[in-house]
């Protein structure tokens, strides 16, 4: 049936919210704003049978309001074209339409028999698309030569962003700032900034292969891709089922509690902070249990996340545990979880092996009888002999894990805990998440919160990457100790670090020098990690156990013997343990002079992760050098290497929506 006039939208969430009997009950009045207000031209279409328009610029107009170019149009927001043909599926129409052009002018338009999906769910599709895709298209520190990816036509490099002037034929058009993208034959794309969103950084495990602007190979790829992806979904939501139909009450949330713990925050919350908080918030709320990864730069602000997450809990009637991967940490957060807590009702307890067994078996009977209500340990919480209570009266049992440094754990460990009950509710911290829990949050299968704004004052750690060289080193330890503060210094193997502690009191005569590893007795370890803290040494020569330590504001220069050996997401985390306040830090990454090309790839990305907040780009570089470890088979690798982890990711997460509706 022939159309007179057809109305398209773009994905703009003002849109998204509305249904479609909106659109037919307010056409007039949009048409009318369409003809005088600038947001509801650039927002809105109107088509008619004899309208004069250029296909291209018709094509040009879906993309920029956000429309998906695939081979054959299946869900609103698609739209398709073989010559003078364009198949279109309105995000605001119930029925998607052909439109035939003859020259310049609409010849006809005609609706197209495409099944109809049920509205709600269009738009919950639609939100979470709009959504991944803002989460996948980080343009920031774009270099030339990069590899990016267009959704709708594919690998390119980014050339530049240059400001020009478009379309030649109209004297009056304003200069506009676009990305250049190079393809194949010498083909260049212009992407206006601001209109970015269907571009995405190329991360894969091979060389890319350009592609050719105005083929069909990548349409062809994109679908071949998904039908893939469909299947890999089904899969890995079979394995989330499980969780996802164990229910729990709704968390009550205490609002006199949760005033008191933002009254005695010392510090000013980041938007970041705030945002992450009102997620959890919300998963809370929800019968089914949380499972949701808290991901930002060492010092942003996680464990207070965790403090008033898990208060939660214990108002709502559970218990909570925090699981630390190290002593140091276990205490740290004790100590600071007491006195924040110290005027309130609440009953905290630390759980480690450097307890006596007299205070430890105290400790796991209050568990098991409810009279602690929030238990900080390390693995020691996952030995046999740990119960805690069992739901009586407004008493509920364990309700909330919260996972520090969630890379530390194996996922046999955290099962573990799981199982202990079936609507736990889980919170996992980390600065650089390892690759299998990024996957997995990247892909919708676990929720996700980004905190990416520094807290005020912050200033980023400079960062020299050099060759060995102890006449830097003297410097570099001189500098600091003249103004006063206090030096790590990692060397990391126990055989050899007696033979540098020796080497380094040659070098700096004047240093008083502590030494801590992984082999110590854990009271040992503790005495020197007090000393250090107390400044009664100036240096600090560690193994990668500092990884997870103290926050010390005097602490600001780290001085890294061989960097090279270093995995990047540690390397990353290790350096975040200078530069925690307000002082200027100083990372001094040395290396021999022969390095393997993985070794200096992994250097040069956490040079150019310099600025505050990048774990979340060091872990997507880190997913890149590595891989994405055993949840990804051979045929998932292939298929990132075609269309890049980001879109790949984008794909599945789109298609783990709609199987979850």
């Amino acid at each position: 049936m022939g159309q007179r006039q057809i109305l398209i939208v773009s994905l703009a969430p003002y849109f998204l919210k509305r249904g479609v009997f909106w659109f037919e009950k307010n056409r007039e009045k949009i048409q009318r704003l369409n003809e005088t207000q600038s947001w509801w031209q650039n927002h809105c279409l109107f088509l008619a049978k004899d309208k004069v328009t250029s296909l291209s610029a018709l094509l040009q107009k879906l993309i920029d309001f956000g429309y998906e170019k695939t081979q054959t149009i299946t869900f609103p927001g698609e739209f398709s074209q073989r010559g003078g043909l364009i198949d279109v599926f309105p995000v605001n129409s119930r029925l998607a339409f052909r439109i035939e052009f003859f020259g310049n002018r609409i010849e006809t338009i005609e609706e197209l028999n495409v099944p109809i999906p049920e509205e709600k769910k269009v738009r919950r599709i639609l939100e979470a698309k709009l959504k991944s895709q803002k989460l996948f298209s980080g343009l920031k520190d774009l270099h030339p030569g990069d590899y990016l990816v267009h959704l709708d036509h594919g690998v390119g490099r980014f050339l530049r962003i240059d400001k020009l002037q478009i379309n030649s034929s109209d004297q009056n058009s304003n200069l506009q700032n676009y990305y250049i993208l190079g393809y194949a034959a010498g083909d260049k794309l212009y992407v206006p900034l601001g209109l970015e969103r269907k571009l995405s950084r190329y991360i894969g495990f091979t060389e890319p292969k350009i592609s050719r602007l105005g083929s069909t190979a990548w349409q062809k790829t994109k679908r071949k891709i998904k039908e893939e992806v469909e299947k890999f979904a089904k899969e890995l939501l079979q394995v989330y089922a499980q969780r996802e139909i164990a229910l729990r009450p709704p968390y009550a949330i205490d609002q006199e509690i949760d005033s008191i713990l933002e009254n005695t925050f010392p510090y000013q919350e980041t938007p970041d902070q705030l945002r992450a908080m009102e997620e959890i918030k919300r998963d809370l709320s929800r019968p089914q249990p949380m499972d949701r990864l808290l991901c930002g730069d060492v010092g942003f602000g996680k464990t207070e996340i965790a403090l008033r997450t898990i208060i939660l809990a214990v108002s709502a009637g559970y218990q909570a545990a925090l699981l630390c991967p190290t002593t140091i940490l276990a205490h740290q957060h004790f100590q600071n979880f007491r006195e924040r807590l110290k005027n309130l009702p609440i009953n905290p307890a630390l759980l480690t092996r450097l307890q006596t067994k007299k205070e430890q078996r105290e400790i796991v009977e209050k568990i098991k009888q409810g009279k602690i209500d929030i238990v900080i340990g390390t693995h020691r919480l996952l030995s046999k002999d740990i119960e805690f209570a069992q739901p009586q009266g407004s008493k509920k049992g364990l309700g909330l894990l919260v996972i520090d440094d969630e890379q530390k754990f194996g996922v046999r460990q955290k099962e573990k805990l799981k199982k202990m009950r079936a609507a736990i509710d889980i919170l996992s911290l980390s600065a650089t998440p390892i690759p299998r829990t990024l996957y997995l949050s990247l892909s919708s299968l676990r929720e996700m919160s980004l905190i990416q704004t520094p807290p005020q004052g912050r200033l980023p750690i400079k960062t020299f990457i050099l060759p060995w060289s102890l006449a830097t080193i003297k410097k570099a330890v001189g500098k600091e100790i003249e103004r006063k503060g206090q030096i790590y210094y990692l060397h990391n193997r126990v055989a050899t670090i007696g033979k540098t502690k020796d080497s380094l009191a040659q070098l700096l005569p004047r240093i008083k020098i502590g030494v801590v590893h992984g082999r110590m007795k854990e009271k040992e370890l503790m005495d020197q990690m007090t000393l250090f803290q107390s400044g009664q040494t100036d240096l600090l020569l560690a193994t990668t156990i500092i990884e997870n330590g103290l926050d010390l504001p005097n602490v600001n220069t780290l001085i890294i013997e061989d960097a090279s050996r270093l995995g990047l997401s540690q390397a990353y985390q290790i350096r975040g343990r200078v530069g925690r306040f307000s002082k200027q830090a100083f990372a001094y990454l040395f290396h021999p002079q022969k390095l393997s090309p993985i070794a200096k790839e992994r250097l040069q990305a956490l040079k150019r992760a310099e600025s505050l907040g990048s774990g979340w780009k060091v872990a997507i570089k880190d997913l890149e050098i590595r891989g994405a470890g055993n949840i990804l088979g051979k045929e998932q690798s292939g298929s990132i290497n075609q269309v890049g982890l980001n879109l790949y990711c984008q794909m599945l997460s789109d298609a783990v929506t709609r199987q979850k509706d």
